[in-house]
């Protein structure tokens, strides 16, 4: 079973950037599509950004996109999430995902990950 470790989050000010961590535990990390969603204070956990495990091919929500980039390190066992320009509207609780059934369709849904770590805090002020 994969462990996940998030690390990165903190306050920033409104259009200022962070970069968040995934390490993950395992050998089979480079094989495992990632993913970041975020969940927001009274809001539903959402899709934030995915990258494949076969071709690293990468998606991002609308909300986010040309502001973040997530990228993996697959010597490393670590993925991460530049985010940029960021605003009051990117404050949640940020969680890595790991979808390790290799079987399994859809990057971008929350059900498709079977992994998930305790998550980092990100926190925008205006």
């Amino acid at each position: 079973q994969v462990q996940l470790v998030e690390s990165g989050g903190g306050l920033v000010q409104a259009g200022g950037s962070l970069r968040l961590s995934c390490a993950a535990s395992g050998r089979a990390f480079r094989r495992y599509a990632m993913a970041w969603f975020r969940q927001g204070p009274g809001k539903e956990r959402e899709f934030v950004a995915a990258i494949s495990g076969s071709d690293d091919r990468t998606y991002y929500a609308d909300s986010v996109k040309g502001r973040f980039t997530i990228s993996r390190d697959n010597a490393q066992n670590t993925m991460y999430l530049q985010m940029n320009s960021l605003t009051p509207a990117d404050t949640a609780m940020c969680y890595c995902a790991a979808k390790t059934r290799l079987r399994v369709t859809g990057v971008t849904l929350r059900g498709a990950y079977d992994a998930w770590g305790q998550g980092t805090q990100v926190t925008v002020s205006s």
